[in-house]
């Protein structure tokens, strides 16, 4: 009887922690509509007396490129699923090389960085769906990209394409070139090793490549315009 009502106190106190999870992430969600949010990234460098670079700025003031960037690298249809790609999904969970290899849509990096924690792994991409369809349904298209934004980390200690396009090109977002917003994007990926201040050729390729992706995305990308 004993054992019984350690396990079933045990069982309580997960299922509370997990509706308290819950109920956290859908109160932020709601907050980060007109908020601007923090990311565990941040959090955790501010924890432990890291500093951390972060101007916020709304979307109007990004020149258009970068989030047309974005799409274009990393999340084709983002104007189009509710927050998940589903057949692109379906590809990695059928592929060998499971989640190693991308499918996570804007919707589901920004879930990771607000509410999960870095690496890859079945789990966190099972937690990371429905928290990209909650925040999809929450925020429009334009918002979601605002956020995405402002908490993408471009480097160690350097957060949000405003303090990433001011360390890198001495320029605020808004006065970004498409090639510039190429380099910045394509270092996303890696931030700590890629550097567009200072390409390497590779890096260089990769945002020449992205350049003519963008000018293929630009048609499908409408929900991107104010």
């Amino acid at each position: 009887m004993r054992l019984r009502r350690v396990l079933a106190r045990a069982l309580a106190a997960v299922i509370g922690l997990v509706l308290l999870y819950v109920a956290a992430v859908v109160g932020l969600g709601l907050a980060y509509r007109v908020v601007t949010p923090v990311s565990t990234l941040m959090l955790g460098r501010w924890a432990t007396l890291r500093e951390a670079a972060r101007t916020a700025v709304p979307l109007e003031a990004v020149a258009a490129v970068v989030p047309l960037a974005v799409v274009a690298s990393e999340d084709a249809r983002f104007c189009r699923h509710r927050g998940v790609d589903w057949g692109a999904l379906r590809e990695v969970v059928e592929d060998e090389e499971g989640p190693s290899r991308g499918a996570s849509t804007v919707p589901m990096q920004v879930a990771k960085n607000l509410f999960l924690w870095p690496g890859r792994s079945y789990v966190r991409k099972a937690l990371e769906i429905p928290i990209a369809l909650y925040l999809d349904l929450a925020w429009p298209k334009r918002r979601m990209m605002e956020n995405y934004l402002n908490i993408a980390e471009w480097g160690p200690g350097v957060f949000g394409v405003e303090a990433a396009a001011r360390r890198a090109f001495g320029k605020p977002a808004r006065d970004l070139s498409r090639q510039e917003a190429a380099l910045l994007v394509t270092a996303l990926p890696n931030p700590k090793l890629r550097n567009p201040a200072r390409p390497s050729p590779r890096h260089r390729n990769l945002a020449n490549r992205l350049l003519v992706r963008m000018n293929a995305t630009a048609p499908f990308a409408g929900c991107l315009r104010g």
